[in-house]
């Protein structure tokens, strides 16, 4: 049985919205935030002492293809949207309301509904229903649509029905079976490349019927340099569109693949150093609205095998909040910034109540030491694989403690 004990954790530094951090206490009662800032113990509560640590809110990642518990509360994650590519796709009723169920009482799962059957690109699935069984969203999954008739009226309706439509973003009929970014590194590895321009092409497409519709679009990860340029205007005229992006395209280029190590091997591709300035960019000045792991445990059965024959993905739940944590060391964003990157942006694209340190919020909360070193090591890992392209890298920053609707889930 969860324990209903209040909890207040005190000399913390309280990570608020739009505001650098500062010294408080918080109280949670019911599974939600009762009190913040000046803050004093009742009795009967649970008292913890922060000793100077981060008081923030849980970690919501937005994107994930496996629910890895472990992994998870090892990187401060208290609620996931799991994509519909799933072994028994996420497009009937029954699928979404087994994983919405899956993670409790200590994680929530908010599926992602599959925004076509089996996720084909070719006849909308049961949206409506899978929406009443506890879908969050609606998704193409690894894939983009690619018949414009088709998504037109998956906008469409999702517009009625009040869904954000989550969107992978690049043109299968440009990247087809290309692993990598085409330019000098893939031609000297040779290597299946594609044009970059394929990501700003589909969003280009998108953000237009978006635009026609009035839905409200994210791009589960924008790249490159063009698309973002894109989104940038499409913001600018109004349009409900946003975007998100991995810390592995933030942090390194397509020169990562020069070993042919599969680790590496992600879709989208890692891209050019100057698409790399531009995400950079992209998360100082507000384009790129969530940081996500895009989480994707794979075995050596899907990643020991040649560059282009590998499965793409990386596990990257328990790095997402120290690689993040290293852009604020870095000066690109500043602590409040990286928190709505991961936090309360992600909250508000999935409709939760959680994601910020406020009154009546679900107390989804992570204690964190920003600063404490740890090398990530691959053969270490709590996920269920352990390929991540950051393996054997120094990160800073760790969770030293999480709680689930108040209650302690890990420490």
């Amino acid at each position: 049985m969860k324990d209903l004990t209040p909890v207040t954790l005190i000399n913390g530094r309280l990570v608020l919205p739009r505001s650098e951090p500062r010294d408080g206490a918080l109280r949670c009662a019911d599974g939600r935030i009762a009190a913040l800032g000046e803050v004093t113990p009742q009795d009967g509560d649970r008292v913890i002492d922060a000793k100077g640590a981060l008081i923030a809110p849980g970690l919501i990642d937005l994107g994930v293809f496996a629910i890895d518990k472990p992994a998870f509360h090892f990187g401060g994650i208290t609620r996931a949207a799991l994509m519909p590519d799933q072994g028994v796709v996420l497009d009937k009723r029954s699928a979404v309301r087994f994983s919405a169920q899956s993670g409790k009482p200590d994680l929530w799962v908010h599926p992602l509904a599959a925004a076509t059957k089996d996720l084909a690109g070719m006849e909308l699935a049961e949206l409506a229903l899978m929406r009443d069984a506890g879908a969050k969203a609606v998704s193409t999954g690894r894939r983009w649509i690619a018949d414009s008739g088709v998504m037109h009226r998956l906008l469409s309706y999702c517009a009625m029905l009040g869904l954000v439509v989550v969107t992978h973003a690049e043109d299968g009929g440009l990247t087809g079976s290309a692993v990598a970014t085409a330019g000098e590194m893939a031609t000297r590895l040779g290597l299946p490349s594609a044009p970059a321009e394929a990501e700003a092409l589909a969003v280009a497409r998108d953000i237009a019927l978006t635009e026609l519709t009035g839905a409200r679009l994210h791009f589960r990860q924008v790249t490159t340099a063009g698309a973002l340029s894109l989104i940038r205007a499409a913001k600018a005229r109004g349009v409900a569109v946003t975007a998100g992006v991995t810390p592995a395209h933030a942090l390194l280029s397509d020169v990562a693949i020069g070993d042919f190590r599969t680790f590496t091997r992600l879709s989208p591709p890692l891209r050019s150093e100057a698409d790399r300035q531009a995400v950079l960019a992209a998360l100082a000045d507000g384009t790129i609205d969530v940081v996500s792991s895009g989480h994707d445990p794979r075995g050596p059965e899907d990643k020991r095998l040649p560059f282009a024959d590998a499965e793409p993905g990386m596990a990257g739940a328990e790095t997402l909040l120290p690689l993040t944590l290293g852009l604020v060391r870095d000066g690109v964003i500043d602590t409040a910034r990286a928190f709505a990157l991961l936090a309360s942006n992600p909250a508000a694209l999935l409709g939760v109540n959680a994601g910020l340190l406020a009154l009546g919020a679900e107390a989804d909360i992570a204690v964190i030491d920003p600063d404490k070193p740890w090398i990530v090591d691959s053969d270490k890992m709590a996920a269920a694989a352990g390929n991540t392209p950051f393996d054997k890298q120094g990160v800073q920053g760790r969770a030293l403690m999480l709680l689930k609707g108040g209650a302690v889930i890990a420490a």
